[in-house]
């Protein structure tokens, strides 16, 4: 993914998870939701939305190593 100069707030991330959440493993998507509702660093939401930006449309493999970086937020 390419790196971008955008910063995203709290809410963009939430709205990009919700955009997302029909594509998402459903226990990947309770636990992101729930992470969202706590204060994250402005990196952390940045990584998220792009981790979500564009997931339904990404190959299967991807959604793989997407996930795998999504639960890694969950820890």
């Amino acid at each position: 993914m390419g790196t971008c100069n955008l910063n995203h707030s709290q809410q963009d991330v939430r709205l990009k998870l919700e955009s997302q959440m029909g594509f998402l493993p459903k226990d990947l998507g309770k636990k992101l939701g729930r992470f969202l509702e706590n204060e994250n660093s402005q990196e952390t939401l940045n990584e998220l939305f792009h981790l979500l930006k564009k997931y339904d449309s990404a190959s299967k493999e991807e959604q793989d190593a997407r996930n795998e970086k999504l639960n890694h937020f969950m820890r």
